[in-house]
């Protein structure tokens, strides 16, 4: 027995024989070890995944065109747009507003929708803020006014229509279109 330095009592230097001291001394493993794998070369690695790359780009391709070939082959819905018949409703106050520079385009105007039908003092002719107005349009406030906006515009050999309510005045119940004139008026002659 020897005394170990920090031991207050005598530590042995033998130990009986057991079990463990039995082992066989042989080069063979025992038990759970597991002898290394070889590894792959990274050339083969690289092929796999170029292979895989491929095999996969191909197939989202052809699923594409096959799912796009089904959407094709849908029957196509027709969409009903619903069309609005001009009507020529002189009940209107007709503002006709000059959007050129040129002098009497609103009151030439204004004298086509009389001829059309319009009674003189429904219709109003003006001058506009702008003076290069670009196309003659039939301005009406709300979707029910649309047919007679269509009516002016056609009283007119052709106008765009639009929905705005720019020239609507609050509080004023009078049943208005508006018709800036255009420049295209101008150069028709």
């Amino acid at each position: 027995m020897a005394r170990l330095p920090g031991y207050d009592r005598d530590v042995p230097t033998s130990y009986p024989r057991d079990r463990f001291d039995d082992v066989p001394r042989q080069a063979a493993r025992v038990g759970a070890h597991r002898a290394d794998q070889p590894r792959t070369p990274r050339g083969v690695v690289l092929l796999w995944a170029m292979l895989a790359t491929v095999v996969l780009t191909v197939a989202g391709i052809i699923g594409f065109l096959v799912l796009s070939q089904r959407a094709t082959d849908l029957p196509e819905q027709p969409q009903a747009t619903p069309t609005v018949a001009p009507v020529v409703d002189t009940t209107y106050t007709i503002l006709v507003l000059n959007g050129t520079s040129t002098a009497g385009v609103a009151e030439q105007v204004a004298s086509e929708l009389v001829a059309a039908g319009w009674t003189e003092d429904m219709v109003l002719p003006s001058d506009s803020s702008a003076s290069d107005f670009p196309a003659t349009t039939v301005y009406y406030a709300s979707p029910e006014e649309e047919a007679a906006a269509l009516g002016v515009a056609q009283a007119l050999g052709g106008a765009r229509t639009e929905q705005s309510d720019q020239y609507v005045t609050p509080g004023d119940e009078t049943k208005r279109l508006t018709v800036v004139v255009g420049l295209d008026r101008v150069s028709a002659g």
